[in-house]
């Protein structure tokens, strides 16, 4: 049966979701309090546009989801995705012929083209670390540490990575990157609201993450935090009203240089990011680490049931891997016909090749329930006969 909360989503409840990894899935209160913000919005939308009072939502905003990222609120600013705040910062780095960007071979793929697109403009070279598996801290700064050499500009990393699910262990390897003097980056997509996170702690230059995905807000929610003595170099995707050319003087909006130049950028309607308090407060309401830890424990028995099916162990442990998501290793196949076929049978799951070898991902969030393993592993047993 479908656990409780599954009443909450506007899901197809004919379908087995298990992919809530890629664009999550919002809570019909949430989806309320979206729309009357958008209502709010188009009945006077000149004085809701209005920089002074926009300024005053926005700020609320951070200070409501500044203490579930262990961040203060005037180190966040406002972007649509994971993808379009990293953009920002790989292309406002400067950049020169033969600088080196580290990264890992677990990265998400639209972004391994963003660092290729800023090289092949730059003339900087990315260099990939492969991580030793399994995944465990101490080879995983080792084999970063070798990485480095004395053209290391910029560490580019996952917090959890996408297409592996693993939960990589940042903290040393970016301390040691800071103090060589090298810019740290972190993708954060799938971090917030899945594993626990203190950004002043980690102390990365840059870090973006989602807030679409697992704190589940409305599409198109997420944000990017900077240093403070970083926050002068990023140059916003548009230039607008919010910009000043001294950008550690304050903003022309009352806020600082960095927030007013992102907050400010024409006609984007708000009301996305305007709702991600309500989405803090379903979580809160429904007591969500404790829905969280259930979610861990039926991951896993899922994993066990699949790998039953297939005779291949899931890539990672409890310990090394996402706590609500998993890839799970298939035999050899055609992952893009599997995926089709898994859909029209009922059940969303992605299925793709990383490294040349095929994967499912799996993603357990509260609405899912055994029954939706089930569904899962009996037809993953059928179409893999």
């Amino acid at each position: 049966m479908p656990s409780d909360l599954a009443r909450h989503f506007l899901l197809d409840p004919g379908f087995a979701f298990l992919n809530h990894g890629s664009y999550g899935a919002c809570p019909r209160p949430v989806m309320e309090d979206y729309r009357r913000w958008q209502e709010r919005l188009e009945r006077q939308p000149v004085a809701f546009m209005e920089p002074a009072h926009l300024a005053d939502c926005f700020t609320e905003v951070a200070r409501v989801l500044g203490p579930e990222l262990g961040a203060e609120a005037d180190d966040l600013v406002w972007v649509t995705n994971a993808t379009a705040g990293l953009n920002v910062v790989a292309r406002s780095l400067d950049l020169r012929p033969g600088d080196e960007v580290l990264t890992t071979d677990h990265e998400y793929a639209a972004l391994e083209k963003t660092w290729a697109f800023v090289a092949a403009r730059t003339g900087a070279v990315v260099r990939t670390v492969a991580v030793p598996l399994p995944l465990a801290a101490e080879s995983f700064t080792d084999a970063l540490r070798a990485g480095m050499s004395g053209r290391t500009r910029v560490l580019f990393l996952s917090h959890v990575s996408s297409p592996t699910a693993l939960f990589l262990p940042l903290a040393t390897i970016v301390a040691e990157a800071r103090a060589r003097g090298i810019v740290t980056v972190v993708d954060g997509a799938h971090a917030p609201g899945q594993v626990p996170l203190d950004l002043t702690a980690l102390g990365a230059d840059y870090y973006v993450g989602n807030c679409h995905k697992w704190l589940m807000a409305p599409k198109g929610t997420a944000f990017l935090h900077a240093r403070r003595d970083r926050q002068s170099l990023l140059l916003p995707p548009v230039i607008s009203h919010g910009w000043i050319e001294d950008r550690d003087a304050p903003g022309p909006f009352g806020g600082t240089a960095f927030q007013d130049a992102f907050r400010f950028q024409g006609t984007r309607d708000p009301a996305a990011w305007l709702a991600v308090p309500a989405a803090l407060a379903f979580r809160a309401e429904h007591g969500w680490t404790t829905v969280s830890a259930a979610c861990q424990r039926l991951a896993w028995e899922i994993a066990g049931e699949v790998a039953a099916v297939t005779r291949l162990a899931p890539l990672a442990t409890p310990e090394t891997s996402a706590p609500q998501m998993i890839a799970l290793p298939l035999p050899d196949c055609d992952t893009g016909a599997l995926h089709r076929e898994l859909r029209a049978a009922g059940v969303e799951i992605p299925c793709y090749r990383w490294q040349g070898r095929p994967f499912a991902r799996l993603s357990v969030q509260g609405y899912n329930g055994p029954d939706d393993g089930a569904r899962l592993v009996a037809e993953l047993a059928r179409l893999l006969r």
